[in-house]
């Protein structure tokens, strides 16, 4: 088999066990919940772990492979990855797994730098498209069938069989990237902006931390409010230092554009809102409707399945319709399954999320082929890796920070919603009475069922695991309202920020594929973690028509006309 088909075969590998990992891990995490004796702040970090990594090191990642070679980076990302999978399955306390996570996070961010760098090297033309649509077909694929496969393996062998699976894939992977894949870098590749990396992560890891302790150390202790400042701090020097930087790991200078500032707050508004409710989501289906982890995969499907089939849609949309309705549109069907979803009660059943998931399923579905497409086309050619890699990272950032402060309101009112429902019957005065502020403890931890198996079995259990659902919903109900409010203000900011007249070219498209067929698979991208899989990296390429248009609608590509060939940042052409 040609070495091409062998890049393509080895990326496709690493980039299917990555976001398979992603999105099987959320339906496993009550599991791992009772099996490591976990708080819900350490079910907090199994994600924010993971995507804070990747956010610090996507950027970096990238030039450090143009620097010392595409191959050899994603053959140690991928090794990475799969040595932290290890890790993982083998994880017997919460603080193991997490850190573990953690290293994830970093092997996934090099993979992700460097993937389509490594297939635009290698595939030229209209091969090029057709390459790029099955690596779109293959990451809307993963996701597609993640929460399925994910609830599959921890109902029937166990969660750790969410992390060892990766093993035999990561190994194959690697063998084949090392033996068949040729290696390629830019000699004219920029530094690594060390201090930026360094006080960018930092900053974004004392803020998730405040978050994530606020609640258990008390929001005006000194040690929150210091991280808190300091975090503060911490961007603000990052963010003059990225300003007066030759070679900045974040080009600020690309937010003059209105439109790239709107493209980030979508970026942002999309992982904050509706992916970072998936761990809220995934607790409801199963600690208070008691669906077992393959059950509550099942039930996932309409948000993933349909994100997967209204991708390509939407990406052929776009030569029709500018980039700004169809992002809007997207948002604000997200923002109205949230709406619809506000109104879960204790006796209600899974039914009721229903409606909410078509709907964000269909606006999900809409808003990634658009901004991975809008991304690249707001900025100059040469700029588009470092735009697709700063959409990558508003998506981490939206996140980790979403799961964090949704956290921060879910402990601050799990407890009163709870004690509340409790103090309504004469049952669960009693409890009150006697439990004390162990159960306080109790409830803030999430381990309620645990609690109430202490009890005799009959009306002190039943009431007590009753409350809990009471206290859950209604909290579940309000989390769900900041979740449409911050998808709101996203739709609301792409649609006045992300002008046409900003666009450099009309919406980008792989080469050879005049359809956007590529592009919109490329950008279906998930669920739990939300990646822009489109263009990710500084390593990263991009073929546009740079044809005038009018105003008042995107450029379309021309058909069958031979293009000419200019230098792509990951080393080759693109014609």
């Amino acid at each position: 088999m040609n070495r091409k088909w062998w890049t393509l075969a080895a990326v496709c590998m690493g980039i299917f066990m990555l976001l398979l990992d992603i999105t099987v891990v959320n339906v496993a995490l009550p599991a791992i919940q009772v099996d490591l004796h976990s708080s819900f702040s350490d079910l907090q970090w199994v994600i924010d772990a993971y995507a804070l990594t990747l956010a610090a090191f996507l950027l970096t990642a990238g030039v450090i492979g143009d620097m010392m070679g595409r191959r050899r980076i994603y053959a140690v990302g991928v090794g990475l990855f799969t040595a932290a999978s290890l890790i993982c399955g083998i994880s017997s306390t919460s603080l193991i797994l997490n850190l573990a996570r953690g290293v994830q996070g970093v092997g996934g961010a090099i993979m992700f730098a460097t993937s389509l760098a490594l297939i635009a090297q290698a595939f030229t033309g209209k091969e090029r498209g057709a390459a790029f649509g099955i690596y779109g077909a293959v990451i809307g694929g993963a996701v597609a069938i993640g929460p399925l496969v994910g609830g599959a393996i921890t109902s029937s062998i166990g969660w750790r069989w969410i992390f060892f699976i990766n093993l035999p894939i990561g190994l194959v992977a690697v063998l084949i990237t090392l033996a068949k894949v040729e290696d390629s870098r830019d000699p004219t590749s920029r530094t690594v902006d060390w201090f930026g990396f360094v006080t960018f992560s930092a900053s974004l890891f004392m803020l998730v931390f405040a978050l994530v302790q606020g609640n258990a150390k008390g929001w005006r202790s000194p040690t929150i409010v210091g991280l808190l400042v300091g975090s503060g701090v911490l961007m603000i020097v990052f963010l003059v230092a990225e300003w007066r930087q030759q070679h900045p790991m974040l080009d600020i200078s690309l937010f003059k554009r209105p439109a790239m500032v709107g493209v980030s707050l979508a970026a942002f508004a999309i992982s904050a809102s509706i992916f970072a409710m998936f761990l809220y989501l995934t607790l409801y289906l199963q600690e208070v409707l008691g669906y077992s982890p393959f059950q509550a995969g099942l039930r996932f499907l309409p948000i993933t399945v349909l994100a997967f089939l209204v991708a390509p849609l939407s990406g052929k949309l776009l030569v029709l319709v500018q980039s700004r309705y169809l992002m809007s549109l997207g948002l604000l069907c997200i923002a109205l399954g949230c709406a619809v979803t506000t109104h879960v009660q204790a006796d209600s059943t899974w039914t009721v999320l229903l409606p909410g998931f078509i709907l964000a399923g269909i606006g999900v579905g809409i808003v990634n082929p658009v901004l991975a497409s809008a991304t690249v086309a707001v900025v100059p050619p040469e700029r588009s890796g470092m735009a697709s890699g700063s959409s990558s990272t508003f998506r981490q950032v939206g996140i980790s920070t979403g799961i964090a402060a949704l956290g921060a309101v879910f402990l601050s009112q799990i407890k009163p919603n709870t004690i509340n429902a409790l103090a309504t019957t004469p049952t669960g005065r009693s409890i009150l009475a006697h439990g004390g502020g162990h159960l306080s403890a109790v409830v803030a931890g999430g381990d309620v069922r645990a609690a109430a198996l202490a009890l005799p079995a009959g009306a002190l259990r039943t009431t007590l695991i009753d409350a809990y659902k009471v206290g859950f919903t209604t909290t579940f109900n309000h989390l769900m309202a900041i979740a449409l409010v911050v998808s709101l203000v996203g739709a609301v900011g792409s649609f006045f920020l992300v002008r046409q007249r900003d666009f450099v070219t009309g919406p980008a498209l792989d080469a050879g594929d005049s359809d956007g067929t590529a592009d919109s698979q490329v950008g279906a991208v998930d669920g739990a973690h939300g990646v822009d899989g489109a263009r990710d990296g500084p390593g990263a390429v991009t073929d546009r028509s740079t044809k005038a248009t009018p105003p008042w609608r995107p450029a379309r590509h021309s058909r069958g006309r031979a293009e000419e060939s200019r230098p792509s940042e990951a080393g080759g052409t693109v014609r």
